[in-house]
């Protein structure tokens, strides 16, 4: 019997054999080791090798979570993300066809979660459907999160997070053949803090020749100057009485520490004078400009031609921010003090409140409110790379989706998150049945069927299906119930924003 015909196919990896599952006719391996746990000496450090093994290892379990604070997982009902264990560094793989022979286009998924939550374990990554409706063998992975992947320490090499995933596209490189998969015709993407790491890893020397095509869901524009993130790791550890070093830290375990910097978010707006705009974001995290992993932003590497040759699909969703009104509970309770206060932090140029006012006289407090964070944190970061890239003589495809989605009301609209239910076509997982709800599936798949045809498509020949970005056209694809490609459709907010730089956020004060 043949490695795909059997129910429990094996294959050889370089530290060894695994065994995985056959599953309505795709071969499953779950939990895979590309790296050493990062434990004891490892802890803080950049990935280590996995030693080799005898015999072969059933994969058919996710590896546990990252270590992460578990208190919105709890409250949501997310057991996925409650998992204990030590192996974090763990790759999973869906493939038709088990061969060597096969070498079909690979698909690389970084999850999101504001680089301190999640797992590529979660229901709502099930990557059944892109694998087989895309004839491709798609990969996902973990990789540390939160103070253990982002935070510099004394001792520790910075963005540890991202040398995991260059650690995992490498494994991708030497072994994914075996699974019936290409090492030259690999694609990464990833949604929010995935799409962050995509964009970063463009610009990565470390990076280099692991990939050929790039797929980014809502770009956040949040990257930290070096000075920044010490004095967030400086601040983190005097909540614990200790130095901001790799052994002080490295004395708690993991998902206690997690905890720590959970309790720290709560407080951020106290630090305004010195994290500025960031004091007032969801979440602490975001990747270190470091001079070493990640050398520079990605707009600016993308600008220098850092990523000339990788083709890139970059976007984003039409009303972003609404998931953060319903996170915060905000929705229908914004106030006009609020609004100023949003305008007056994140639109550019010291006119920028009034520009929006001016330019938007008909919304209201809650819309203003949501428009200029949903330009700062995703639109126009999202815009500006594919600019970035396009004006280097890279290929960038620009799209939005713009789907008003249907369920609860329809307050949410094309939400921050609503993508990645639309492309892995699980509708009752994260935040599909508040934003879809059993009644619209019909509706979602159209949407479905359009996204994942058009990232499948990018992934084995190139071409997702609409015209490259240029400066003169801003060709974009909408994809909505009624699919089109019309000019960049929010050109107030882009010529608002036409001399904004996306840089390094900095350290105001000390």
């Amino acid at each position: 019997m043949s490695a795909v015909e059997s129910h429990e196919p094996e294959v050889r990896t370089v530290a060894g054999r695994v065994r995985g599952r056959t599953e309505d006719g795709l071969a499953v391996f779950r939990g895979i080791p590309y790296a050493q746990p990062p434990l004891g000496e490892a802890r803080f450090q950049a990935p280590r090798p996995v030693p080799a093994w005898d015999g072969v290892r059933d994969a058919f379990s996710f590896g546990p979570p990252a270590p992460q604070d578990t208190s919105i997982a709890e409250r949501m009902g997310a057991e996925f993300l409650l998992g204990t264990g030590d192996e974090w560094l763990t790759v999973n793989v869906w493939t038709p066809e088990p061969d060597p022979a096969a070498r079909r286009p690979v698909m690389v998924w970084i999850h999101g979660g504001a680089y301190k939550q999640g797992t590529s374990g979660s229901p709502g990554y099930d990557a059944q459907y892109i694998a087989r409706d895309g004839d491709v063998v798609v990969v996902s992975l973990n990789y540390r999160l939160g103070i253990e992947g982002f935070i510099p320490l004394e001792g520790a090499p910075d963005n540890r997070g991202f040398l995991d995933q260059i650690a995992a596209l490498e494994w991708v490189r030497e072994n994914i053949a075996a699974f019936g998969g290409d090492p030259d015709q690999v694609t990464i993407l990833g949604d929010s803090a995935g799409a962050g790491s995509v964009a970063a890893l463009m610009v990565m020397p470390r990076a280099k020749g692991l990939f050929r095509r790039v797929v980014g869901q809502s770009l956040p524009g949040t990257f930290y100057s070096a000075e920044l993130g010490r004095d967030i790791a400086a601040v983190l550890a005097a909540e614990l009485g200790r130095r901001p070093s790799a052994a002080d830290l490295g004395t708690i375990e993991a998902r206690q520490l997690a905890k720590t910097g959970f309790a720290l978010e709560a407080k951020m707006a106290q630090h305004t004078d010195r994290w500025g705009q960031l004091a007032h974001t969801p979440s602490l995290y975001s990747p270190i400009i470091d001079g070493d992993v990640l050398p520079c932003t990605p707009w600016q590497g993308l600008a220098n031609g850092a990523g000339r040759g990788v083709d890139l699909i970059i976007g984003h969703n039409r009303d972003e921010f609404r998931t953060f009104l319903l996170h915060g509970r905000l929705l229908g309770k914004v106030t006009e003090e609020q609004a100023a206060q949003a305008l007056h932090r994140y639109a550019p140029g010291d006119e920028g409140e009034r520009a929006y006012r001016e330019a938007f006289p008909e919304a209201s407090a809650e819309d203003l409110f949501e428009l200029v964070q949903s330009d700062w944190l995703f639109r126009m970061p999202t815009l500006k790379l594919a600019e970035a890239h396009a004006a280097a003589g890279g290929k960038a495809y620009l799209y939005e989706l713009a789907w008003q989605s249907p369920g609860t009301g329809g307050v949410l609209r094309a939400c921050h998150g609503l993508d990645g239910p639309l492309l892995f076509g699980t509708y009752d997982a994260h935040l599909g049945p508040i934003a879809i709800g059993p009644e619209h599936t019909a509706e979602a798949a159209v949407l479905t069927s359009q996204i994942r045809s058009a990232w499948t498509s990018f992934a084995t020949t190139g071409d997702p299906g609409w015209p490259t970005y240029d400066s003169e056209g801003r060709l974009t694809r909408i994809f909505d119930t009624e699919p089109s490609v019309v000019a960049y459709p929010h050109e107030t907010s882009r010529r608002m924003w036409q001399d904004h730089s996306f840089e390094a956020m900095p350290l105001l004060g000390s």
